[in-house]
């Protein structure tokens, strides 16, 4: 399942470059990436729910936490990095189902066509991981597809990440 994982990082990794999304070199933000294990827990009881049924939502949700998080990083890290629940909070706002219209609305603050465009972005990455989940035809309920679908979802959490970091102005350059 690990190579599910860098294979689809390396996809959607091209597919932003092309759409000039992230830089050719992927951000390094510790502090962001440190609150993969937490956010992951706190979201698969509703991510997993929701996946038999709007797989793209359950996908491109965590897209935006990943991007969510990156502008909570860059606004007040003082304050939320000492939040072990990053997720929930966010939920909570407007529910699951409008989780999307949060983070874009009062975390993000596009509004418009930036947030009609950034929400067409986050679907299609969100589609790619999908049909590649499904690609790999693994018996629904197994281990195997818990680990994919983990897998799937840390990979919209780092793309979220980048995202968010190049749109702030942050590029990641060799020295």
């Amino acid at each position: 399942m690990e190579d599910f994982a860098t294979t689809m990082l390396a996809d959607l990794h091209r597919y932003l470059i092309n759409r000039d999304a992230v830089d050719e070199r992927l951000p390094e933000c510790p502090d962001v990436e440190a609150k993969w294990p937490a956010v992951a827990e706190a979201y698969l009881p509703d991510g997993a729910r929701e996946f038999a049924n709007y797989p793209v939502a359950s996908l491109g949700w965590m897209m935006f936490i990943g991007m969510a998080i990156a502008k909570q990083w860059d606004e007040d890290w003082e304050k939320y990095g000492k939040i072990d629940d990053l997720y929930t909070p966010m939920r909570d706002k407007r529910g699951f189902d409008n989780l999307d219209e949060y983070i874009l609305d009062e975390v993000l603050d596009l509004h418009g066509d930036a947030a009609e465009q950034m929400q067409m972005l986050v679907g299609d990455c969100a589609e790619r991981v999908k049909r590649a989940i499904y690609r790999q035809d693994i018996e629904p309920g197994t281990i195997d597809a818990f680990k994919t679908y983990v897998g799937g979802l840390q990979c919209m959490y780092q793309m979220g990440m980048a995202v968010q970091l190049k749109a702030m102005g942050y590029h990641m350059t060799k020295i």
